[in-house]
């Protein structure tokens, strides 16, 4: 019986019960190739670690028209393209390819450093590889036209002043009245998308067999776990279109190649608008397509479009004047939004929260201590945004014990295990950024929290800022998500649910090729790693540094996670 999901079907009626029946992913990939269907713009990166050519490539496959009315910006597929400059250059022609997924709330833009590290350690060993950071297509919802005018004010202007720039204005965040086609933006779309952009950039599937290797981070995983156990021919009993066989291995960075969340706790924080999966498939998913339920996955405080697009607005003060003193916080507009978040991420304890005294705005800060506050893991209490970035410096910093107090053992998944610290002098000297490779150094004032632990050390400091703040700022696909489907974590969620669980035909796929598993030490499997799937264990790290370290650690050794992959990549078996 034919097991697909036809791209002129509804999920109703009669074709719903013929994917209960069966389940696969079938319908054939768009002929990307025709004219005008392919795009490939070259990017310029001020990037430390050369040879290393990146590009923005566009490849034009339209959604279904069960998707209904959608912006024609959202029928292309994105991806940064990295490969060596000495290299070949038609990718068919590389000696491998990684191909990655990313993670909740994070676009291609977050894989810039270990995508630069991993090509780079590869050429060194006499391998040109590419390494391919995919975009998630509802990203093609985002305005980056403020941020790719590479000046903070320019940008604030131009979010909220109404300024024009290069001709636009900006339309404002798209709200959930907006967002009716990203009701089916699901995993199955998902997977379909990866398949569909890999047969139009690589035709030949004995190539892609022996060349390409499917991963990703975090989430990025999972979705892995699904692309492999997927049929993209709708006949089962023929596997050559199978996920597994368009790879010739995988790799899992701070997650399992999997079809379960259950490795992933902390990644989806509380408090977001994350439907009740207890309402079951159907319901759910009518309550996507109505509207009733959010569209895409948001809180009020830090993880929403706005404030997802401040981390880039952010970045470019740290790229272009890091020990200028910032004003970004006193430039941009009050709104409740900023203000919450604002008080949420700079208040040492509740009463600050709650009366919003000292502010942010209280305190001198350069732009590198904006941006450090915003993502270090000794501030941000959100672990699935932290990285290891170094520390305050200038002036004397305090316990911060908002949302959860120093030393406690509270949800270390969703908060992290860190101590947290806040600068203690409002209106006083200009506190300052001590890059992660100058904390342990002789002039290192060595902070310590109220109880005598150090906030920090030279082990666990992993990121350099300004390769972070370039990564945020200077890519052409955003390092953060604004636009993360909803469906796509309630079908996870969901996964037993007979309309989630027939897309998985083939589960011998996830075991069929090797898999090179990288944990971060101090990630979100921080305690629990699986032993048996004999990991690479990057100590110190924290999740996002397993995206972003620096080429250069403060051991002296080669960083752990490019390493392995470059290794993974010149022979996975």
């Amino acid at each position: 019986m034919d097991m697909s999901h036809s791209r002129g079907r509804t999920w109703r009626g009669a074709a719903l019960a013929v994917l209960l029946a069966a389940g696969a992913l079938t319908g054939a990939a768009p002929d990307a190739r025709g004219a005008g269907a392919r795009t490939e713009t070259p990017v310029t990166s001020r990037s430390p670690v050369a040879d290393v050519s990146e590009s923005e490539v566009r490849v034009k496959v339209p959604l279904p028209a069960t998707f209904g009315a959608h912006p024609e910006a959202c029928d292309w597929l994105s991806y940064l393209r990295y490969r060596a400059a000495d290299g070949p250059e038609a990718s068919a022609d590389a000696d491998r390819i990684l191909i990655a997924q990313p993670g909740i709330l994070e676009g291609a833009g977050a894989f810039d450093s270990v995508a630069r590290n991993t090509v780079a350690r590869a050429a060194e060993q006499g391998q040109h590889i590419e390494f391919w950071a995919l975009d998630r297509r509802s990203n093609c919802l985002e305005d980056r036209t403020g941020i790719a005018s590479g000046d903070q004010h320019t940008a604030v202007d131009y979010y909220y002043r109404g300024k024009e720039v290069g001709g636009r204005t900006f339309g404002g965040y798209v709200g959930n009245d907006g967002l009716g086609w990203l009701a089916k933006l699901g995993i199955e779309q998902t997977v379909r998308d990866e398949h569909d952009l890999l047969t139009a950039e690589l035709p030949d599937r004995g190539l892609r067999k022996r060349k390409v290797l499917c991963g990703g981070h975090s989430l990025g995983g999972v979705i892995t776990g699904y692309f492999a156990t997927a049929d993209f021919d709708g006949d089962r009993t023929t596997t050559a279109d199978a996920g597994y066989n368009q790879c010739a291995g995988y790799f899992a960075l701070d997650t399992t190649v999997s079809t379960s969340l259950a490795d992933l706790s902390g990644s989806i924080p509380s408090g977001t608008n994350l439907p009740d999966v207890g309402l079951g498939y159907g319901a759910v998913q009518a309550g996507l397509d109505s509207g009733v339920l959010p569209r895409s996955l948001s809180a009020p405080v830090l993880l929403n479009p706005e404030t997802m697009n401040l981390l880039a607005i952010a970045g470019l003060g740290a790229v272009h004047d890091p020990d200028g003193e910032a004003d970004l916080p006193r430039y941009l507009p009050s709104n409740t939004n900023i203000e919450a978040t604002n008080r949420f991420l700079f208040s040492k304890d509740t009463a600050t929260f709650l009366t919003g005294s000292p502010a942010v705005k209280d305190f001198r800060l350069t732009n590198a201590a904006v941006l450090g506050a915003l993502m270090d893991d000794n501030s941000v209490p959100l672990a699935f945004l932290q990285s290891s970035v170094g520390f305050f410096d200038g002036g004397p910093v305090a316990d911060k014990n908002f949302p959860v107090p120093n030393g406690g053992s509270r949800q270390p998944a969703l908060y992290g295990t860190e101590y947290k610290a806040i600068p203690d002098r409002p209106h006083g000297p200009l506190y300052t950024w001590r890059n992660y490779d100058r904390v342990g150094a002789a002039d290192d004032p060595g902070y310590r929290s109220a109880d005598g632990t150090p906030f920090t050390n030279a082990g666990k400091e992993i990121t350099d800022i300004q390769e972070l703040a370039r990564s945020l700022a200077e890519q052409p696909l955003d390092f953060t998500e604004q636009y993360f489907p909803t469906k796509l974590v309630t079908d996870l969620e969901l996964a037993t649910s007979p309309q989630v669980k027939q897309l998985v035909v083939h589960p011998e796929g996830l075991t069929a090729d090797p898999t090179l598993t990288v944990l971060a030490g101090d990630g979100l499997l921080a305690g629990r790693i699986p032993s048996d799937l004999h990991p690479v264990v990057a100590d110190g790290y924290q999740h996002l540094d397993v995206l972003t370290a620096a080429e250069a650690q403060n051991n002296g050794r080669p960083e752990p996670v490019s390493t392995s992959l470059a290794r993974f990549a010149r022979s996975p078996r």
